[in-house]
């Protein structure tokens, strides 16, 4: 794995992170991470947030079992976004919705 150095200073310490279905490429959510989350992301293999509304870490499924497991990890030109394909254990969404992504504003 090559050790790229993040900017976390942009967003007060936070990066945004599309994370989408390793085998679909289907967006799932849209979260953030800071250094610490992100760290233990890449130790545990397993997705680690921060949580603006509570100011915590979040381990995603902890309290649901809806987990995911990192696939692959890309920055974007910037190395301020991370974009993780993760294998998803039931849904994505706190609605129980498979991915976040799921109210049509504009049909295509």
């Amino acid at each position: 794995m090559t050790d790229f150095k993040l900017d976390f200073t942009k967003q007060d310490g936070l990066i945004p992170v599309i994370v989408t279905d390793y085998q679909t490429n289907q967006v799932l959510m849209l979260a953030y991470m800071n250094e610490e989350s992100y760290h233990l992301t890449l130790e545990t293999k397993e997705m680690h947030y921060w949580s603006r509304s509570r100011q915590e870490i979040w381990h995603k499924g902890e309290s649901s079992g809806h987990y995911q497991y990192v696939k692959s990890i890309k920055t974007d030109c910037d190395q301020d976004t991370l974009l993780i394909a993760v294998k998803q254990k039931g849904a994505a969404c706190h609605t129980g919705a498979y991915s976040c992504f799921f109210k049509d504003i504009y049909p295509n």
